[in-house]
């Protein structure tokens, strides 16, 4: 019956860990015991959400230039700074 709980053994789990991981895609939840006290739950995995392309547009601004090479005098100046280690 989906969304019922069953509990199994470590060594059932083990041993049967393919059929009980068929059993939650179905939408039971296993939980799993070591000597007759709970220490895990089998549940199905919640779907990722795709990421949407262009999340932060109109939100972040990047000045012309930004990538544009460092001055000698800027790169100087990274390497003088004490965070650098050669």
């Amino acid at each position: 019956m989906p969304g019922a709980t069953r509990t199994v053994n470590i060594q059932e789990a083990k041993t049967h860990l393919s059929r009980l991981i068929r059993e939650v895609e179905a939408g039971e939840v296993i939980a799993i015991a070591r000597a007759g006290r709970v220490v895990a739950r089998l549940v199905r995995a919640e779907e990722a959400s795709p990421r949407a392309w262009g999340c932060f547009e109109g939100q972040v601004r990047v000045e012309a230039g930004a990538f544009d090479p460092l001055s000698d005098d800027e790169a100087s100046e990274w390497e003088e700074w004490p965070m650098v280690t050669r």
